[in-house]
């Protein structure tokens, strides 16, 4: 039976997540893109704690955009995130894709991030 591209996805993070993880010092900076949205969040997995969220569902981030789904979007995610990691005093993450390619609307986040203060 073919697997679905959800499904490609699902078993690409867990097999990730068994060398990607975040710590006290260097939490994990989590991706997730639907087709409406895309999301970012700083984890910090020995605690099981969200440290920082931002994504185009909220209000102050999708203010003057003209589309939620596409790389002006990501960019914006990126460097909201950024700066509320740099605002919580995190200066270096890891990067998870969550199982989805390291391309586009990913890629412009990540790159966002880097270029608002994050190191990973």
């Amino acid at each position: 039976m073919a697997r679905s591209k959800n499904d490609s996805r699902i078993k690409r993070h867990k097999r990730s997540r068994k060398r990607v993880q975040g710590s006290a010092a260097r939490p994990r900076l989590q991706v997730f893109r639907s087709l409406h949205h895309i999301y970012a969040a700083v984890i910090d997995d020995s605690k099981g704690a969200t440290l920082v969220t931002a994504s185009t569902r909220q209000k102050d981030v999708a203010a003057g955009l003209s589309s939620l789904t596409n790389l002006a979007a990501a960019k914006r995610v990126g460097e909201i995130v950024g700066q509320r990691a740099k605002a919580a005093g995190i200066g270096a993450v890891v990067f998870d894709t969550n199982g989805l390619k390291y391309h586009g609307r990913v890629a412009a986040l990540a790159q966002a991030a880097r270029d608002a203060g994050l190191e990973f």
